[in-house]
């Protein structure tokens, strides 16, 4: 195995990274960071009349982009992952259910408890900035889908416009 398709495999297994939730010895489910990211987003920037959700922005294939791209470092790509897996360990002491399995209600009781902790605050403006990113910024970057954030604002993207990606 080369050194190039050996970090290419690391890189690519983040994301396929799956978290075991578990309360005492008991299994409660599995999930991955990018499952439980996206039940955020759309928590943290819900559809509401004209406003676009983190879904239909497509907020998390853009965040899967970001979490791929060479120049975010690592650490902030852990970062990233390890909240996802705090956030579900803070949703089964509180509630026994992962972040995903939680009513609407349990969901913003566990978010308001972990914007209090020394982690929390900084890691859900993390995933907001992100998400605004995917909302704003030119979709030939994965987010703005459709250029749904540019319609809902009434802009109109900058000229000339990115021909590609960089990565």
């Amino acid at each position: 195995m080369s050194l190039l398709s050996r970090r290419k495999f690391i890189k690519h297994s983040f994301l396929s990274s799956v978290i075991l939730l578990t309360s005492g010895s008991k299994l409660l489910g599995a999930t991955t960071p990018l499952q439980t990211i996206a039940v955020v987003q759309n928590d943290l920037f819900p559809a509401t009349g004209f406003v676009p959700s983190g879904q239909y922005i497509n907020a998390n294939g853009y965040l899967r982009k970001i979490l791929n791209h060479s120049r975010v470092s690592d650490v902030d790509k852990e970062f990233i992952k390890d909240g996802a897996k705090w956030l579900n360990e803070e949703s089964v002491a509180k509630f026994k259910k992962p972040y995903e399995q939680l009513s609407k209600d349990q969901r913003e009781k566990v978010l308001k408890i972990v914007v209090d902790t020394d982690w929390g605050e900084s890691w859900i403006s993390t995933i907001m900035n992100y998400l605004l990113e995917a909302l704003l910024g030119d979709p030939i970057y994965g987010g703005n889908k459709g250029k749904i954030g540019w319609k809902w604002l009434n802009h109109k993207g900058g000229i000339p416009r990115p021909t590609k990606a960089c990565l």
